[in-house]
């Protein structure tokens, strides 16, 4: 442990003024409020650090972070191990919404009842069964009722945590927050609420209005403002910039801060959609062969139905044998930990020079060993194991039938790892039923990738982030960021909603770019054969964002 003013920032990172402010704090909530690219993921983990090393989350407290995406959950997760090490990070609890609401009825059912009440191997599914299964919305409403029932539930959470980090909080509906205010207002426990209100995308969802200045008020919450986009080039910078302006003009960003020429914003218009395919997937080629971009670090942003525009797109970078990465037919399972683990051990097991697979399947093998000589017997134990596998799938090439059993690898590495190590990646395994699901649907999207590619390494490629062009839509790309973004379909028929909604999500769009910026817009687009409701062929540019892009 050390002292507050011997504390710096892991790495020797320097923090803007109000980032380090927000790291320090240690008695008041925040409400941080940041641009995208402003490092507030970042900023988080260094409070997470600040906070433990110095004692201020004093042991065994606990640090609690919400988020709403599974994956933005373990990218906070992973940034905090980095930054603390494997110790203090184990006393770090990332959750989304759903998951937090699970954690609360698995511990406390016993106080729901009626209707409410459920048995100790309970389900969620499609449909409600008394007693028996719930749906996942159902999930925070029976927390909350919990919560408000029952004062030891209620002592519990609090006793256990000493900070509560809220990210993306722009997006929290009404009954998140009242989850939130059950368990924290009026408590001693610290809450940081960190958010962009500019990218506020989930209206649709009851997210509400003015909810920073809401939270400011009922926890006492110190306003603060990060503005310093770390992520995008000068040139992407000032496209932002102007849209800011029309958003909100008290977050415009100083000029100082957008100097320079670097970065790049290509602007292409196309006949048709299968001639802007052949473009998009001609731009990609060259970035990653001559310019050496990885293609992981290239992503096709859609705004709706990614499935449907970005069929023929797709359909081209087959032909071509660009890997690439279909989010929405893939859901959230790619971000499962357990699938992570699964496809890193075929991959090391399958293929040649895995080295991102085998540092992490390392890491999520051992999280959480300090003595060396436990961990020496232990890499021995798995070396062991290892080398039967291994054996195994030569015996298989040598029949030549390589991938035949490839499954039964999975299932006998999965015995042979404990049930901690299968926890410690996410404390929804505790749940055996969840935990079946999960390993059950990665077999599905395994084999459903291995119908268009034979070959398995090739295949558990398009699976992970490492080597695959990402196509996705823009809610699903909040919180990423990439080298080259592609906006595909830049028109008044893919943008059609709520004016600011849909202004808010362009932003979100462009902001995830680093380096370049791609944006179409196609004059036809064929209808796909699937199709069943209305779909424009005839398509008009929506001349508002293109205004920006000049």
């Amino acid at each position: 442990m050390i002292s507050v003013k011997q504390w710096q920032p892991a790495d020797g990172l320097t923090l803007e003024p109000n980032a380090l402010k927000a790291v320090l704090e240690q008695e008041k909530c925040l409400a941080l409020t940041a641009g995208p690219g402003a490092g507030k993921t970042e900023m988080l983990a260094q409070r997470a650090d600040f906070l433990f090393r110095t004692g201020t989350c004093r042991y065994p407290k606990r640090i609690l972070a919400i988020s709403f995406k599974v994956d933005a959950s373990t990218n906070l997760k992973e940034r905090v191990k980095r930054r603390c090490g494997n110790e203090l990070s184990s006393r770090f609890d990332s959750y989304t919404f759903h998951a937090f609401a699970k954690r609360i009825i698995d511990r406390f059912r016993c106080v729901l009842t009626g209707n409410n009440a459920l048995k100790s191997g309970y389900t969620i599914g499609e449909q409600r069964i008394t007693g028996e299964q719930i749906t996942f919305n159902d999930l925070v409403p029976l927390a909350i009722e919990i919560l408000e029932n029952s004062e030891i539930a209620r002592n519990a959470i609090r006793q256990t945590y000493s900070d509560v980090f809220l990210d993306e909080f722009q997006d929290c509906t009404n009954l998140q927050y009242e989850l939130i205010k059950l368990a924290f207002q009026g408590t001693r426990v610290r809450l940081t609420a960190v958010g962009d209100t500019k990218q506020k995308i989930m209206a649709w969802a009851g997210a509400l209005d003015g909810i920073f200045q809401t939270f400011a008020q009922d926890f006492s919450a110190v306003p603060l403002n990060m503005y310093r986009n770390f992520r995008s080039k000068p040139i992407l910078l000032r496209l932002q910039n102007k849209i800011i302006q029309r958003m909100d003009s008290n977050s415009v960003m100083p000029d100082e801060q957008l100097l320079g020429d670097e970065g790049e914003i290509i602007l292409r218009e196309y006949q048709n959609s299968l001639d802007e395919a052949i473009r998009v997937a001609d731009f990609i080629q060259q970035w990653s062969n001559e310019e050496k971009v990885p293609l992981s670090e290239i992503a096709i942003l859609i705004s709706k139905q990614a499935d449907l525009y970005g069929q023929l797109i797709m359909q081209e970078l087959d032909s071509r044998q660009i890997p690439y990465r279909n989010e929405q037919q893939l859901q959230d399972i790619s971000t499962e930990p357990i699938a992570r683990l699964m496809v890193d051990y075929l991959l090391c097991l399958y293929g040649k020079k895995e080295s991102n697979a085998w540092i992490r399947l390392e890491e999520q093998l051992m999280p959480f060993v300090d003595d060396e000589e436990l961990e020496f017997s232990q890499r021995l134990y798995f070396q062991d194991f290892f080398s039967e596998q291994q054996r195994k799938v030569k015996q298989a090439i040598q029949e030549r039938n390589k991938y035949s059993d490839w499954w039964g690898r999975v299932e006998e590495f999965l015995e042979k790892i404990s049930h901690e190590v299968i926890v410690a990646l996410s404390l929804d395994y505790e749940s055996e039923s969840r935990l079946r699901e999960i390993i059950e649907e990665t077999q599905k999207h395994i084999n459903k990738l291995l119908e268009k590619e034979q070959d398995l390494v090739k295949a558990l490629r398009y699976f992970s982030d490492d080597q695959s062009v990402r196509i996705l839509t823009i809610h699903k790309s909040k919180g990423l960021e990439f080298h080259s973004v592609i906006m595909l379909a830049i028109e008044k028929e893919t943008f059609w909603g709520n004016a600011d909604e849909e202004r808010c999500a362009f932003f979100v769009g462009i902001s995830r770019a680093k380096e370049r910026l791609l944006v179409t817009y196609s004059q036809q687009r064929e209808r796909p054969e699937e199709i069943t409701k209305q779909w424009q062929i005839n398509r008009n540019k929506h001349q508002e964002y293109w205004n920006y892009l000049r």
